[in-house]
């Protein structure tokens, strides 16, 4: 039973995009390179046939896991969240109690993270320690080298 992963409209985007990048471009190239190395010979001792249906394998296995991700997958209605509780799409403003810095996440699917556009996963350390939490909460989180301690500043939603 596969577990159902929550999207938003661009992330789902990006999924069947690639997904149809796989089916319609990968794989006829993959038959394609099957076919030539098929007829330079002997298959039994054809290295360049045997890379083929591997890379053929391994394209098939990433075609099955993207359409099982797309079967579990279900769009985020933004609309009905709220902003009073850090939820999934919520862009949080958090500050070090420590040190005093301030940092602005937005908390994402699993698959939509992106740490360089500011995106963290709902899944992470940070991102399961900020859920739930309201403005004025401190978030204690635990990171490898210890207990950081996060205060909540903003919650909103871009």
């Amino acid at each position: 039973m596969s577990k159902v992963s929550y999207y938003t409209a661009e992330g789902l985007k990006k999924l069947r995009d690639e997904l149809n990048q796989l089916k319609d471009v990968e794989r006829p190239k993959a038959s394609q390179a099957i076919a030539e190395a098929r007829d330079k010979g002997d298959l039994s001792e054809n290295a360049e046939y045997d890379a083929a249906k591997e890379a053929q394998g391994l394209l098939e296995m990433r075609i099955s896991k993207l359409e099982d991700t797309l079967a579990n997958a279900r769009l985020i209605d933004e609309s009905q969240l709220d902003t009073s509780k850090v939820l999934v799409l919520s862009t949080v403003k958090i500050k070090n109690t420590v040190n005093g810095m301030e940092v602005k996440y937005t908390l994402v699917a699993e698959s939509e993270a992106d740490l360089k556009s500011g995106k963290i996963s709902v899944n992470s350390p940070i991102g399961k320690g900020l859920l739930g939490k309201e403005v004025g909460d401190i978030a204690e989180i635990q990171v490898p080298n210890g207990t950081m301690k996060f205060e909540v500043v903003e919650i909103t939603r871009d």
